[in-house]
Formats: structure tokens, C-alpha cells, sequence
């Protein structure tokens, strides 16, 4: 593995995601990221990042090699259980105590759409802080800052 890069998170999928999903996710991100698409001066560099990740994943055998050397490199403070069990988990303690009395604030975009943001702060707390700094969460600004620092208080 070169560096901390992560060829999983540059593609925004989960590790167990089919071949098909690595396909697409990188088409998206690619029609995002391209140099002659998007005027940001680093444009090139996240292009760059992201034809590295999509070469990485896409070999089944360069695949299954990196997977190999990325459990070696996952840390210890990992979260434990599948996407699925940890979204139950998040929904279980959503129930048991929600942030605001209007209600759950409940995404309607994105991979994380149909959860609240306190499931979301429990499955991926690292999303909500990407999040908070793109246009699309405008409208969930404040009850993102507010759960950010909730759990950063912890």
C-alpha cells in the first residue's frame, strides 16, 4: 500500500463492494474530478489519486494483494461488524435519544440517504465532517455542527 492512501475511501465504497460498484463509483467521481470538467487547481491531483485507486481495485489479483496489505495496515480503533450491523446499531441508539425534538434529521441524498445524521455520526463520523463543507448539506449545516460537536464533547 503506498502511504495512508486508501483506495476504498478515494472511491467513497465500502471494501466488500462488487466489481460493478468500483466501476461505477469511479466513473462518477471521475466525471466530477477530470482536469478538463473542474477548474480547482488540484483537479489534476484528485485525478490522479482516483485512477490509482480505480487500477488498484479493478485487478482481481491487484485487488485481493492490496486487501492483503490493507488488513495488515487497519488500525485498532477499527469499528467492528459490517456496514449493516452498525447502522442497526446507530438506528437502535437513534431511537433511544434523538438530537432534536422536531425530529431525526434524515438525509435524502447520497450513500447514506434514508439515515439520520445521528446514524451517520455513529456508522461514518468522518462523512459528517466531509459533508458540512459541501454545498448539498447547506440546508443541514447547523444540526451537523451541532452533532460534531456533541460527539467531539465526548
Amino acid at each position: 500500500m503506498a502511504g495512508s492512501r486508501d483506495a476504498y475511501r478515494v472511491l467513497q465504497i465500502d471494501p466488500s463492494a462488487l466489481p460493478e460498484v468500483v466501476e461505477a463509483a469511479y466513473r462518477a467521481l471521475a466525471r466530477l474530478r477530470h482536469p478538463d470538467r473542474n477548474d480547482l487547481s488540484d483537479a489534476g491531483e484528485a485525478m490522479a489519486e482516483l485512477n490509482w485507486a480505480y487500477s488498484t481495485l479493478r485487478d482481481p489479483e491487484r485487488r485481493i494483494q492490496y486487501d492483503e496489505t490493507r488488513t495488515a495496515a487497519v488500525t485498532v480503533n477499527a469499528p467492528e461488524g459490517s456496514l449493516r450491523d452498525r447502522m442497526e446499531a446507530a438506528r437502535v441508539g437513534e431511537t433511544q435519544g434523538g438530537l432534536h425534538p422536531e425530529g431525526p434529521v434524515v438525509l435524502d441524498f447520497g450513500r447514506y440517504s434514508g439515515m439520520t445524521l445521528l446514524e451517520v455520526a455513529r456508522v461514518d463520523p468522518e462523512y459528517l465532517e466531509w459533508l458540512k463543507r459541501r454545498p448539498v448539506a447547506a440546508r443541514y449545516r447547523q444540526q451537523i455542527e451541532e452533532l460534531t460537536a456533541r460527539l467531539h464533547a465526548r
